[in-house]
């Protein structure tokens, strides 16, 4: 199996946490792809060319690609009964789904305008406040127990996680100075994390001429 990456993507990012946690050591290939120059081995399999993108290897005369961040990630915890269990707990799987939903969409386009104001009509101040009407989700939710969910970790903790983290970058001063103090307890929990270090590894950009980088490696167990 092989997964073509790119370290700070937010969807690379949350593919390559639940592999960590889901799989175990060397199940896969992973080939840091640079976005300005994307391999064809990845355009071969992949068209669209965005990552993260898992092409299984199998007896088949085509072999599975996967090309979606969440796809990637379902699939990763189907491998592994027990997180499946605690990551998708039926008492929280619509809710789990309707978060990531919500990230990924309405919190993701204000993610992008607050990044990149410039290119855009209104102000960073005018799209970081429509961000924080899921920030103050977000935040509602950690005041009651310690992820998003409950007090054990879900799939919307992992899928989330990375799309915080780069809306935190933007102007670090305003966000840890901001109300949300539960949200930025949660986020630096993760910063913090040995899991999150780890799969923040820097690989060189792969060529076909490399040897092959084996993800997870031993310095990525959990």
């Amino acid at each position: 199996m092989v997964l073509y990456s790119f370290r700070r993507c937010p969807y690379a990012m949350r593919a390559r946490l639940a592999i960590v946690y889901a799989l175990p050591v060397a199940s896969l290939q992973l080939r840091e792809v640079v976005l300005k120059d994307k391999p064809q081995a990845m355009l071969d399999i992949s068209p669209k060319g965005t990552v993260p993108v898992l092409h299984l290897i199998s007896g088949e005369d085509t072999p599975q690609v996967i090309d979606e961040s969440l796809d990637i990630m379902l699939w990763a915890i189907e491998q592994n009964a027990e997180l499946k269990h605690s990551w998708l707990g039926n008492d929280h799987a619509g809710d789990i789904q309707a978060l990531i939903a919500s990230n990924d969409g309405d919190f993701k386009w204000a993610l992008d305008h607050y990044k990149y104001a410039d290119r855009f009509e209104q102000s960073a101040e005018y799209y970081r406040e429509k961000a924080e009407v899921f920030l103050a989700e977000l935040e509602t939710r950690l005041q009651k127990h310690a992820f998003l969910m409950s007090d054990e970790m879900t799939l919307a903790d992992v899928a989330i996680f990375p799309f915080i983290r780069q809306f935190a970058h933007v102007d670090r001063d305003w966000f840890f100075a901001s109300e949300f103090k539960a949200l930025r307890a949660w986020l630096n929990t993760w910063l913090d994390s040995n899991q999150f270090k780890a799969i923040m590894k820097k690989y060189p950009k792969w060529t076909t001429e490399q040897e092959p980088a084996y993800f997870p490696d031993s310095g990525l167990q959990c």
